[in-house]
């Protein structure tokens, strides 16, 4: 993502062509432009259903469900308004250039289209579950687009936008299911958003010089800077975590001593994205290369099951 500071003019851009530019073609540049491949993000909403122990529930389930799908809508309404609004500067980007809109796969008139019905699907149906769901999805919206059209420029401030967005995630699938959200869930879900921002920032400044300046903010921050952010943050996630599972209330609600081991598991997916930030300088993004890389993605998936097991199998009946 990036605005027209961040990138140098250019007189033209490569454009994407279609051997008969059909309409299939189009629609598929618009769902590429929503960015299905990041709607992982958006599982946070299930958090709060998950550590309550009703994921069994099936009205809860379809409500939480509910909220998945909205917050998917409404996080790619904002990746198709950052397109819109950065479209110039992406045209000029070695590899952003290649999107749909910037590529002119996806005409302005038709990105302008999308995003319209995406933003009404969105929030009228997060106003028909209920006015507090309505209420965090539109400062979920509303942050973002303060984000697109300034905060996004200052650096620091940019990552603390982000991790907002997981919280407010968070909430959002707290008031669908009407689920009292723990504060433990709430801090770690921004320290952690915080630590792969700040991962995000380092790696795009060790490969600035490779792809040309991407971001305005990257001109506050220092590899010095963003490393001690990623080691704070690291550490203050998996101890943040450790105590959750260490604490009295936590122990007699899932009746387990036995979910801190899970720890270990939250420790090395934390190694594990450290390693893509420094080895992996060509990769786009690494938050994006951590849903493709084997080893990241076997160890979330063992913490799930892990943390599925303990809490939903080995309490006693």
């Amino acid at each position: 993502m990036t605005s027209d500071e961040d990138s140098p003019e250019v007189s033209s851009a490569p454009v994407e062509t279609s051997s008969d530019g059909s309409l299939a073609w189009r629609l598929g540049g618009m769902l590429k432009t929503m960015r299905p491949h990041q709607w992982v993000k958006n599982s946070f909403v299930l958090a709060p259903v998950v550590f309550a122990k009703e994921i069994f529930d099936p009205v809860l389930l379809t409500s939480a469900a509910s909220a998945f799908v909205i917050f998917c809508l409404l996080a790619s309404s904002v990746y198709t308004l950052n397109d819109i609004m950065d479209v110039e500067a992406d045209r000029a980007h070695p590899v952003k250039c290649l999107r749909p809109i910037p590529s002119g796969r996806v005409p302005l008139g038709m990105a302008k289209g999308l995003l319209g019905v995406l933003i009404l699907i969105a929030l009228g149906g997060a106003f028909a579950i209920r006015l507090s769901f309505f209420l965090v999805a539109v400062g979920y919206f509303t942050m973002n687009v303060a984000y697109s059209m300034r905060l996004k420029k200052i650096a620091y401030l940019d990552v603390s936008c982000i991790a907002t967005g997981f919280v407010l995630r968070v909430m959002g699938g707290g008031y669908a299911t009407e689920v009292n959200v723990s504060k433990y869930l709430l801090v770690c879900t921004a320290l952690l958003a915080l630590f792969l921002g700040f991962g995000k920032r380092r790696h795009e400044i060790s490969a600035e010089g490779k792809t040309g300046k991407t971001r305005a903010a990257l001109d506050s921050y220092s590899k010095r800077g963003l490393d001690v952010a990623l080691l704070v943050t690291a550490g203050a996630t998996t101890a943040t975590y450790l105590l959750y599972t260490l604490d009295p209330d936590t122990k007699a609600f899932f009746k387990t001593d036995h979910l801190w081991p899970s720890t270990l598991l939250v420790l090395l997916g934390v190694g594990r994205f450290l390693h893509l930030v420094r080895n992996r300088p060509k990769s786009e993004s690494p938050t994006q290369d951590m849903l493709k890389d084997g080893p990241m993605v076997g160890i979330v998936l063992l913490w799930v099951i892990l943390v599925l097991w303990i809490v939903y199998n080995l309490r006693p009946g």
